[in-house]
This record gives structure tokens, C-alpha cells and sequence, in this order.
């Protein structure tokens, strides 16, 4: 009996032994996973994550090195986020759409890009992104503007957080007026700016005729980059549209749209424009006014004025100016637009992860200023104005209400803009006139819409 008693004391000993060590395992296992997801108990998806931000230089490059601004980003970040580790990949805009088209093919594509709306809305109506509608509350839309919001949403979805903007125009190099006793022939003293093309066309001719190793004006025609600029050159100096109001079909094409690409070629032959224009792109056009051997540039901006900065191999200063129009009327530009889009790739921690990193680029009360002043532009809301001093972005802020709507939201238009620059070099090498030139566009164009809008 005894012996039995010294048994069950025994067995009763090992079983609470077991069940203490049961215990402290159980404890152990879950301070483990405590320390390897911290925050996954409060709810926090974004903990623990790796994304990829993808970017163009769209912020001005410190001490001449590409991304060191947007590291110095990245390492702010991480200091409210510190469980969100951001790798970053610059973009050149001379590869960088190569690099995104691959990467979308091949189901890598990155987290989170900083870019502009014909890319991103693209990419968005072909089911590419996450919505961002959660970010944009009412009060956020209600200060931006219908034509920006347009350009962020695909039907009552946001899928692009607009943060920089300003309206697309030309520039002049107001040093080569007042080197040549000219000055008086630029709308300057005008608080619009406003201007016809006669006076425009005069100011080109005092140029050839007094100053002649200096290339009047600029135009290019040889890739898809800047096509805004050649756009709204071509639909303000002939008075036209370049799509009809609801983006369903082409009208370039038009009367006016045709007296807008003959007054190109025109100028061409007479030596007003850049020689050699069907062989140019744009950075070469940008080069040529940079350096100080062109008057005019027909695609600038209060953004791009201060990204080109660093470039200028010659001190000038370049001003701003709206495309003239032909009876001086208001012109309609176009909104340069960056902003900020998430890449749907199935993880919502990865999704969440980015949108907190847009929020703070774009809305942290030190840094969202900071990083719309390193992009030089203005702000995409209405309500934050007076960031910058001088009169070239006071007169930017002027020019909103010049925008229009553009048509980088119709359906199809990444396919679109293959068509033009095409016809641009063929009426400028002659081999079709403009109209032909126009109308097989057009036709092209409206085939690509259709084809968008069937596959919806």
C-alpha cells in the first residue's frame, strides 16, 4: 500500500512537472511571436513589411546625385515606420517605361510609384492598381480641382494621390531680348501674359534677324516624351482641340487643328523653328534652349523650370510664357500632374505598407512641404499656395486658370500617343501634308479608343 502511495505521489509530481514545462513553452512561443510582428495584435497590417518604391526623378537631385533626396524620405519614414523597410529604384526617363512594361509582364512590378497620369490611369483601367479612394476624404477632393481629379480617378475610383502640379507652357530666354533691344516684344507687362501668334511670330523674326546663331524656336518629333508640349503648341497657336470634350474621339484633325501643324511646318521651312525637327526628341529640344541657343522652348513649366535648373551650361533667365492663341484669347493648357499609385500584387500588408509611405511624402506635416518645394512645383491642392517667392511661380499659380482638361484620360491614349509623334515627322519631312498627316492620325487614334472601350 505504501509502495503504491510513493507511485501516485510520483506520477502525480511528473504530471505537474510536464505541465509547467507545457506552460513556459506556451508563454515562450507567444513572446516569439510577439517580437517577430510587433503591432500584430493592435491591428497594424503594415508591420514587418518590405515594399519597392519605383520613381522618376521627380524630385531635384541633391549635390548632383540621383535618389539622395529620396533616401533622406525613406530614412524620415522609417522613423515613424520603422517596420516598413522601403527599397528604392530610380527611373530614367529615357528607359524607365521599357523598365515598367517588362516588370508588368513579368508580375514584378513594384509596390508603389511616383509618376505621372498617362502611365498611371493606364494602368489603372487595365486593373493594375489598388484604389486609394481610402486617402482622399471629402475635404482633400473638394480642394483639387475637377481637371486634376479627372486626371487621378477612373470612374468613381482614385487611383492616383496628386500632390504636384502646374500648368504646361512655353519659356523664353528673356536674356536674348534684352541683348538684342527687344524686350518690349513679349506680353511680360501683360499680368496674364496672354499673346497672339502674329506678335508671337514677330518676336521670331526680330530673333533670325538680329540675333542669328540663335534658334528662334523649338519643336521635336522623334519619340513619345514631351508629347504634352507639341500638343499644346500645335491646338493653342491653330484655336482646335486635340480631343473632342468627352474623349471619345479625335479632333486635331479639324480646320483649325490643321492651320495649327501648317503654321509648324511653315515656320520650319523658314528657319522660326529648330532645323531638323522630325529628328529631335525632346531632350534634345531641352538641351538646345538650356544651353542658351534657342529663344523659346514650347514645353516648360514652374516644375520643369526648376528640375532644368542644374542643367543650364550659360546663365539666362528663362520666363514663362502661355502658347499665344490667334486672336489673343486665354489659352488652354494642359496640367503637368505627378502623384503617387499603389500596384495591386495580391498583399494587402504590401498595399497598406505603400499607402502609408504616399500619406507621408505627400501630407506629414515637416516633410510633405519640404518634398513638393524639392519638386518645384505647386501644390495639387488649391488651398496651399505662397510656398515659393519669386514672380515665375506667382504667375504659375496665375496660370491655373488657363487649365483644361487633357486628354491623357481617354481611353486607349498610351496607345494613342504612339500615333502622333509619326505624324508629326510626316508632315514635317513633307511626305504627307498636315492634313493627311492629321486624318491618318485620327484614324488611328479612334481605332485605339474604340478598341479601349470594347475591351472594358
Amino acid at each position: 500500500m505504501v509502495g503504491m502511495k510513493k507511485r501516485l505521489i510520483m506520477l502525480l509530481t511528473l504530471i505537474l512537472a510536464v505541465s509547467m514545462f507545457l506552460i513556459g513553452c506556451s508563454d515562450k512561443s507567444s513572446e516569439t511571436n510577439s517580437n517577430e510582428d510587433p503591432g500584430k495584435d493592435k491591428g497594424d497590417n503594415s508591420a514587418s513589411v518590405e515594399i519597392t518604391w519605383w520613381t522618376f526623378p521627380n524630385f531635384q537631385a541633391l549635390d548632383g546625385e540621383l535618389g539622395k533626396y529620396e533616401k533622406q524620405i525613406i530614412e524620415a519614414f522609417n522613423e515613424k515606420h520603422p517596420d516598413i523597410k522601403v527599397n528604392l529604384e530610380m527611373l530614367s526617363f529615357e528607359g524607365g517605361t521599357e523598365k515598367l512594361n517588362l516588370a508588368i509582364a513579368s508580375n514584378t512590378a513594384p509596390d508603389m510609384i511616383y509618376d505621372a497620369p498617362g502611365r498611371i490611369i493606364d494602368w489603372a483601367k487595365k486593373g493594375l492598381l489598388a484604389p486609394l479612394n481610402d486617402m482622399m476624404p471629402d475635404d482633400v477632393v473638394n480642394d483639387i480641382s475637377p481637371a486634376i481629379m479627372k486626371q487621378s480617378m477612373v470612374d468613381d475610383d482614385v487611383f492616383m494621390y496628386p500632390f504636384n502640379t502646374g500648368p504646361f507652357m512655353m519659356a523664353v530666354n528673356k536674356t536674348i531680348f534684352e541683348d538684342i533691344g527687344e524686350l518690349d516684344l513679349l506680353p511680360l507687362d501683360r499680368p496674364d501674359r496672354t499673346w497672339t501668334v502674329a506678335e508671337y511670330e514677330k518676336a521670331l523674326r526680330a530673333v533670325k534677324e538680329k540675333a542669328p546663331e540663335i534658334i528662334p524656336s523649338g519643336f521635336y518629333a522623334k519619340s513619345l516624351a514631351g508629347d504634352q508640349g507639341t500638343r499644346g503648341y500645335i491646338t493653342n497657336i491653330g484655336g482646335s482641340r486635340f480631343l473632342n470634350e468627352d474623349n471619345s474621339e479625335v479632333a486635331i484633325n479639324s480646320e483649325n487643328g490643321i492651320k495649327g501643324l501648317e503654321w509648324v511646318v511653315k515656320a520650319a521651312e523658314e528657319g522660326l523653328v529648330a532645323p531638323g525637327a522630325a529628328s529631335l526628341e525632346a531632350g534634345d529640344h531641352n538641351d538646345l534652349f538650356l544651353q542658351g541657343k534657342m529663344a523659346f522652348a514650347i514645353n516648360y513649366s514652374a516644375v520643369l523650370k526648376s528640375l532644368f535648373a542644374p542643367d543650364k551650361t550659360v546663365e539666362f533667365e528663362d520666363v514663362l510664357l502661355p502658347y499665344p492663341t490667334p486672336d489673343g484669347s486665354d489659352p488652354k493648357l494642359e496640367p503637368f500632374l505627378g502623384g503617387m499609385a499603389v500596384f495591386n500584387n495580391d498583399d494587402e500588408k504590401k498595399i497598406e505598407a505603400s499607402k502609408k509611405l504616399i500619406d507621408f511624402i505627400v501630407n506629414d506635416p515637416e516633410w510633405g512641404k519640404k518634398n513638393l518645394i524639392q519638386t518645384g512645383g505647386l501644390s495639387a491642392r488649391n488651398s496651399i499656395t505662397g510656398v515659393y517667392e519669386g514672380s515665375e511661380y506667382e504667375y504659375s499659380e496665375l496660370a491655373r486658370k488657363f487649365i483644361t482638361d487633357p486628354p491623357t484620360t481617354a481611353d486607349g491614349y498610351a496607345e494613342i500617343r504612339t500615333h502622333w509623334f509619326p505624324a508629326l515627322q510626316e508632315a514635317l519631312l513633307g511626305t504627307k501634308t498636315p492634313k493627311e498627316a492629321l486624318d491618318q492620325f485620327a484614324e488611328k487614334a479612334n481605332a485605339s479608343i474604340k478598341k479601349a472601350q470594347e475591351s472594358k
